[in-house]
């Protein structure tokens, strides 16, 4: 068969292959993970330019970085690899519906995000010195987190946030976990940034909220319990002492990026 000749069959797979590359694609779009995929796939394309050149040395090292690529990709997927599986093999069918609904295979149904609701709540809880950690989820999906707290899956309102951080409450110290207008879990265990850069003055909660800001896209908002000060986290932006007359328009603005 030459270059130029194509059956219905070579465009299917290609179809196919351009399909799954562009789903696997909004599945860890805004996820650490797309900067090794495409990490990756550039040495992937160099080592294919190389290798026709014929220069062996390079395309000999190329190729054993593909190989270590290709492994880091199954390390970083684990769980999302994990839980396909299942789903796959499940006979629950609402189970694998909602896999679907999260690979934006199907129409979700989610309601969007009631932003008063959470203004209340932070204002209230900043003035009060009610330390808190709400994490908002935009496009990178937070189910891994979220499974490390308690699911709640109720809906949003500012009595509820400020319910659960309140000082006395079982699931104040980890952070809640907001998708749509449903408040999905609490207590929830974040990643800790590494940075060595942060001030002292700022604790776990600080931390782990601009941990999860440089994994995910999702927006972090940290309300100090020492000083009621509000800050948001968002990729590499952390912005402290939020007047709570500014707190709205940046809010906003922040979740619109």
């Amino acid at each position: 068969m030459s270059f130029i000749d194509f059956s219905v069959l070579d465009i299917i797979d290609i179809a196919l292959v351009a399909f799954l590359l562009y789903q696997l694609y909004r599945l860890i779009r805004g996820t650490v993970a797309i900067n090794i995929f495409l990490g990756v796939a550039a040495i992937y394309l160099i080592w294919k330019l190389v290798e026709a050149l014929q220069m062996e040395l390079l395309s000999e090292i190329l190729g054993k970085f593909i190989g270590v690529g290709v492994l880091a990709l199954v390390i970083v997927f684990q769980q999302e690899i994990r839980r396909f599986l299942l789903v796959l093999g499940s006979t629950n069918f609402t189970r694998r519906r909602k896999f679907l609904k999260q690979l934006k295979w199907l129409r979700s149904d989610e309601q969007e995000l009631d932003l008063e609701e959470i203004e209340v709540a932070c204002i209230n809880m900043a003035r009060s010195k009610t330390g808190a950690l709400i994490v908002i989820e935009r496009q990178s999906q937070l189910g891994f987190y979220s499974e490390t707290g308690t699911v709640i899956n109720g809906r949003l309102s500012s009595r509820m946030l400020e319910s659960i951080f309140f000082k006395n409450a079982p699931l104040h110290d980890g952070a809640v976990i907001i998708s749509g207008d449903r408040i999905v879990a609490a207590g929830c265990i974040l990643p800790v940034t590494e940075k060595t850069t942060i001030p002292r003055r700022f604790g776990l909660r600080h931390r782990a909220g601009i941990g999860v800001a440089e994994k995910t896209d999702a927006l972090a908002i940290v309300i100090s319990e020492e000083t009621g000060d509000i800050s948001f986290a968002i990729g590499e932006v952390f912005q402290n002492k939020i007047e709570t007359s500014q707190f709205s328009q940046k809010l906003r603005a922040y979740l619109e990026k």
